[in-house]
Parts: C-alpha cells; structure tokens; sequence
C-alpha cells in the first residue's frame, strides 16, 4: 500500500506547503487575504517576509481590527500599514499600484499615515488611491465640526499624497463654506468624491463647488446638511448622485457640466419640501446636455418632479436614452411619467417600480396624486423596452401600458416583474409573490387578447 503524503505543519515559520510555493503564487495569495492574516503570514514565516513589499495591491480597512477604544483600533490599523508598505526597502520590492485604505480621523495616526503614504506615492508608481475616512467612535454626529477641521488641517499637511488621491469619501464631517472646493483644486487626480452625511458648518448656506481644472468625473452626496448644492463649474464631471437630502428643493443646481451623462436623485419627500420642475435643476444652457441616464427614486413617498411642457426640456433631454423612476406609491396614477417621454426623443428604454409601504417616515409631507396628460399627438419612434416592478392594481397597470404601447411606436419588448423587496412590509412573501405572478399573467392575457401588436411581453 502506498504510504500517505507527510503532514506539513502550516505558520511555524519552517518551510510549509504555502511557503514551498513560487513567490508569484505567494504574492497573489496574499493580495486575497484579508490584510491582518496578511501580516500574521508575513510574521509567522520566514518565505513571507519579504513579499508584503512586492504587492501591486493593499486594501486596509479600520473596520478589520479591533481594539477597547478607537485609538487602540487605529494603533493596529497603522501598525498593519506599516508592516505591510514598509517591509522591505523600496528599491527591492515591485510597485504598489493600488492603494485603498479606510481609517478613522484620529489626530494622534494621521500623521503616521500621511507620511508612509508620501513614501509610496513620491516612488510615481500609484495608478489608485483612495480613502475612506469617519469619525472614530459610536457618536459620529457629536464631534463632525471638530472631526472636519483636523481632516482639513491632515489635507493640508500632506499635500503630496493628497495630489494621488483619486477617490475620496468622507462621512460624518462638518466644513466651511469653501473647504471642498478648495479639496478637490489641491487634489489634482481626484476622479470620485463622496460625501456622506456630512454637512457645512453653517447649515443657512450652499455648497458652490466652482474648480474649472479638476479632474472631478463623479460626485455622491448622501445626507448632506446645507442649504443647497450648486456645481458651478465641474467640466469633467460625468456622473451625479445625490440622495436623501433635507433642504428645500431642488437640492441641487447644475452650471458648467459639458460631460454630465448620468443623474440619480433619491429622496423621501419631507413636509416642508414642494414638488420641483426639472429645468430649476439643470441648466438650460449648453452646461447640461449630453444628460443621457436619469434615475429618480421617491421611496414610495409623495412624487417630488412636478411635470412640465416639454419645450422647457427638450434641450437638457435631448440625448437622453434611459430613464428609471423608482419607489412609485401604487395609488398614484402613472400617466404623469409620459412627461419625460415627450421631451426625450432618444429615448430607449423606461423602467418603473411600484409598491405601498406600510411605514410612512416621520415628517413625510403628504402622497398626492400626479395629474397629467401627454399630448395627444404624442409618437415617439425610438422607446424600444418598458420595465415594471410591481404590477399590483391590475387595470391601473394595464391601462398604463396600452397607453405606452399607442405613444412608443417603436416598443418591442414589455417586462413585467414582481415587487422589489421591501424592509417593512412582506413584498418578498411567497404567497403574496405567487398571487403578484398570477396578476402579471393577467396583465399579458389582457394586453394580447386580440391585439395585433407585435410587442413581446415576458413575465419576469
């Protein structure tokens, strides 16, 4: 009988299995890794120690590691940073293209982390830096204004590593009035910017983001606490999302955005917030027309876009070709949607989703119907797909569709699917999911039942 391979024993720093191998395997091994059992390999075996230096890619986050306090926590971070960028001599070991590092802003680290990142960029190898920051602790929202000013004054003190950035997202901090545009003018690669709930330290006035010369191409505001958002002169900026917002609407005003091809406004209305045109947001100059996918998301709360005469947006919809209006309230009426229909001409495909959410956030301002009439002349050759997710109230959706199906000339395929999962309410429930399928199915025998059409409807 053939005898069994021997055991290795793996980690006691002899010559195991794992450090048999070539160093090229080793090396992806350890960019798979999750970064602290990374360095407890690089400790544990002698085969490894060396490797850290030669990785072309580290991600760190501060959520990885654990500690009694936030500063413990940050020891070990930085302790993991440093075991890993620094290991062997620069000269020795190959460049390190990718850096992704999330950590907390803790005066007493940041220091350490600005200058091993200035080590490694001034090397002119890093195609990818990026930060993701927040306040240490439980509390973020009790210390921002304190948390914004130490993570300006880091910006300022390490002005080489922050010209490699080139995604930045910062959480829970608190700035002056130019404090980001000055950010992104300093940061001169900076591609992605994200800032989460974070808010101006005078909650009366607008964040004006005017830098001509930035390389700025996408920008994410989530919570964001001011009193509105005005992107006066951004030329490379392609793509926009700005979600949950509490200030008046419109929560934000577009200038200088030749390159804008992508617009996501997700909001649950407030009370004190009325319904807006879209011409008050974007720009009727030449600023804002290459707009081609707009995504507006209403949490199944009141309709916040207040449809107007398509002669006020043909020209910022003019090379639009993909529109998403999500969190539709199933009550309201859906004629109103045909609005962007008429003043896109190149549109492609439509996509809507529908449900009725048992909770109604607090201060929610009040569901309301949407009344609208498209032109009746309304014929729009190039609409090729409509999508609808949740299909409940049968004749209100089939009375929709046949009214897309007389307008969209050119529509070749309908898809119908279920209600997207909700956290409050049992849209995802099997008997209630196998009762929406049926519906769908009756949707479609309704739509084809001597019709003509050659438009294919799949139940999804």
């Amino acid at each position: 009988m053939e005898s069994p391979p021997p055991k290795r024993n793996f980690g006691d720093g002899g010559e195991d299995g794992i450090s048999a191998l070539p160093d090229h395997l080793l090396l992806d091994i350890l960019e798979r890794l999750d970064l602290r059992e990374a360095v407890r390999a690089g400790a544990l075996s002698t085969r490894w120690r060396h490797l850290p230096g030669h990785l072309s890619r580290v991600r760190l986050d501060v959520a990885h590691f654990r500690g009694a306090t936030p500063l413990e926590v940050m020891d070990a971070f930085t302790g993991a940073a440093r075991a890993l960028l620094t290991r062997v001599p620069p000269a020795e070991g190959g460049p390190l293209k990718v850096l992704v590092l999330s950590f907390y802003t803790s005066s007493p680290h940041l220091s350490s982390i600005g200058r091993l990142i200035e080590d490694i960029v001034s090397l002119g190898h890093t195609q990818c830096l990026e930060f993701c920051i927040s306040p240490p602790g439980t509390n973020p929202l009790g210390s921002n204004i304190e948390i914004g000013q130490e993570f300006m004054a880091f910006s300022r003190a390490y002005p080489v590593a922050f010209s490699w950035l080139t995604t930045l997202t910062l959480e829970y901090h608190a700035f002056g009035n130019s404090d980001i545009t000055d950010l992104i003018s300093a940061c001169g690669r900076l591609r992605h910017l994200s800032l989460r709930f974070c808010r101006l330290l005078d909650l009366h006035s607008t964040l004006r983001i005017d830098v001509p010369c930035s390389e700025l191409q996408e920008l994410e505001f989530i919570g964001l606490l001011c009193t509105r958002i005005e992107l006066v002169s951004v030329p490379k900026l392609r793509q926009v999302e700005c979600k949950c917002w509490l200030f008046n609407n419109p929560p934000v005003r577009f200038g200088y955005v030749p390159e804008l091809r992508g617009l996501v406004l997700a909001s649950k209305a407030k009370a004190w917030q009325e319904p807006f045109a879209l011409s008050e947001c974007l720009s009727t100059s030449a600023g804002a027309r290459n707009l081609s996918t707009l995504t507006l998301c209403f949490g199944y709360q009141m309709i916040w876009i207040q449809p107007e005469p398509p002669k006020q947006r043909i020209a910022i919809f003019r090379n639009l070709t993909s529109v998403r209006l999500f969190g539709i309230f199933c009550e309201c009426d859906l004629s109103w949607t045909l609005f962007i229909l008429e003043a896109a001409p190149a549109l492609h495909d439509l996509a809507l989703s529908r449900h009725s959410c048992v909770k109604t956030p607090e201060n929610s301002a009040e569901k309301t119907n949407v009344v609208w009439e498209p032109s009746k002349d309304l014929k729009h050759p190039n609409l090729k797909v409509l999508q609808i997710f949740g299909c409940g109230d049968e004749d209100k959706v089939t009375n929709y569709i046949r009214l897309v199906m007389e307008r969209a000339v050119g529509l070749l395929i309908i898809r119908l699917y279920g209600e997207n999962p909700c956290t409050y309410c049992d849209a995802g429930n099997l008997e209630r999911s196998q009762a929406e399928k049926a519906g769908r199915r009756r949707i479609k025998e309704q739509l084809t039942h001597g019709s003509s059409s050659s438009v294919e409807i799949i139940i999804c």
